[in-house]
């Protein structure tokens, strides 16, 4: 087995890891932790205990401004929107008197209120008395369900007796069974005959 010489392995440190490298990640570390100095411990605290701090995030960072990009947009949307609301400034000879555009759009501001507040009652009521129909059939159809649903269980309950029925020996008594099978055995033939035709 050969030796390895302790020196060869400095030298191959050396290359790998040389003096260039070296350097590089020591600026590189001085300047993550903000300059010969470094961090003070006062910041440094202020930085972990900060949870709130997105100075480290990306992601959050982009949320914020694309955030800031939003509401700049929509304060300029919103400046836009008072522009075009507001009447254009006329010259004073060709403007009226301001007493005649202030009872001229109060006139038409109170006709188009109680236009638009007639309109929507006219809505509500119509939109209500639809919603009470529809209620009021939907009750009907579930009371007549219901209806229904007591009737069957009635007969079936008395059916059920009927069948369950005993001689005082504990023997069924078979006038209820056999008249049940006639039943069924008649409405079988009147299915039949009414296919038939």
């Amino acid at each position: 087995m050969k030796k390895k010489n302790p020196s060869n392995r400095e030298d191959d440190r050396e290359k790998t890891n040389g003096p260039k490298s070296m350097m590089n990640k020591r600026k590189k570390n001085m300047k993550r932790l903000g300059g010969a100095a470094g961090l003070s411990l006062e910041a440094f605290v202020n930085a972990k205990s900060n949870t709130s701090s997105s100075f480290s995030n990306p992601a959050l960072l982009k949320k914020q401004r694309e955030f800031y990009k939003n509401a700049k947009y929509v304060s300029k949307f919103k400046k836009k929107l008072k522009q075009q609301h507001q009447p254009n400034e006329l010259p004073s000879d060709v403007r009226p008197s301001e007493a005649e555009n202030e009872n001229r759009e109060g006139s038409k501001m109170m006709n188009k209120n109680k236009r638009s507040k007639n309109s929507l009652k006219e809505l509500y009521e119509k939109r209500r008395e639809e919603e009470e129909k529809a209620r009021i059939e939907r009750e009907a159809i579930l009371k007549a369900k219901k209806e229904e649903r007591e009737r069957s269980e009635s007969r079936r309950k008395a059916a059920r007796e009927k069948m369950f029925k005993k001689t005082r020996h504990g023997q069924p008594v078979m006038k209820y069974r056999i008249e049940h099978l006639l039943q069924l055995v008649q409405s079988s033939n009147e299915n039949s005959t009414d296919k038939n035709l």
